[in-house]
């Protein structure tokens, strides 16, 4: 079989111009330099050089070779040296899983000093999972799991980079805004607006709704915040929303925010990552960041 060495031979040959230097560049006894070039010989049934004198002259598939050589060598001495800053975890690509869609907006406050820090790191995000987001970390879809519920499973690690509260956002002057919180009771009577997620993951139901036996009197889905938002500021539903969120928005639209029930719905984002990766330095460094994301996210 044509090895890599066989490859680097013919290129240091015709560099160096005599085996005797070639055997030195590539740390070999011209000896076992000649056994090598023998058996490649051998095994391609066919010479690559012939000696014209002291020198060695290309045979065509010689030349064959060397071609191969030039556009090969370079290309493993890149993967190699690229490897290796893998394994020193100085590069690489950061795919990033998605379980949140406001998190969104998080997220874009955190990559752009996280690039500043690592332009060598390739970013990437993805929202929609075949098996889930665990499920994804596990299969190697991803590296880093955003998420505010997190699955716990043997090898996955799960840290919590901050806290929130998860809020109704109504319409400015809404009725539900003259009480200090709304009852469950008091969302029959109003169009719920919620990302379109299963309600078995909406905390608004499964933490508010589900638990005191009621429903709102419509739920609507839509996907994009700044539609929801726009939506509930024309009077056309309510939506729970995270505080943090909520903020970004409340100086440009008429909207306000209710606390979900006397308590309130605390709730943390947590990014989850192989147990195997914690080591790796740019997936840590994402984790770090995130976790003083209070310095880009008003919690």
């Amino acid at each position: 079989m044509l090895e890599r060495i066989h490859l680097a031979i013919v290129r240091e040959v015709d560099r160096r111009g005599s085996l005797t230097a070639a055997a030195e560049v590539l740390c070999l006894t011209q000896s076992a330099l000649s056994h090598t070039v023998k058996r490649m010989e051998q095994m391609l049934a066919t010479t690559v050089w012939r000696r014209e004198g002291r020198n060695l002259r290309l045979t065509q598939a010689g030349e064959y070779l060397l071609a191969v050589a030039n556009r090969v060598l370079p290309q493993l001495e890149h993967a190699q040296a690229r490897l290796s800053q893998y394994a020193q975890g100085a590069r690489g690509t950061l795919r990033i899983g998605m379980e949140c869609h406001p998190c969104y907006q998080w997220l874009l406050k955190i990559v752009s000093p996280y690039l500043a820090q690592w332009p060598d790191v390739h970013v990437d995000v993805k929202q929609k999972f075949q098996f889930g987001g665990v499920g994804a970390l596990f299969v190697y879809d991803i590296d880093i799991l955003v998420t505010p519920d997190p699955l716990r499973r043997a090898g996955i690690y799960f840290e919590p980079v901050f806290d929130y509260e998860q809020v109704l956002v109504v319409q400015r002057g809404h009725v539900l805004t003259r009480g200090t919180h709304v009852d469950p009771i008091q969302l029959t009577s109003e169009v719920l607006i919620t990302y379109p997620v299963d309600i078995d993951r909406l905390d608004v139901y499964m933490q508010f709704l589900v638990p005191a036996g009621v429903r709102p009197k419509l739920h609507k889905t839509i996907e994009t915040t700044d539609i929801i938002v726009q939506m509930v500021a024309s009077g056309l539903g309510v939506a729970a929303l995270p505080c943090w969120l909520v903020r970004e928005y409340a100086d440009k639209m008429p909207i306000d925010t209710v606390r979900l029930g006397r308590d309130g719905i605390a709730k943390q984002i947590f990014v989850g990552m192989r147990e195997a990766d914690i080591d790796t330095d740019y997936l840590s460094a994402f984790v770090a960041l995130a976790r003083h994301s209070h310095c880009y996210v008003a919690v």
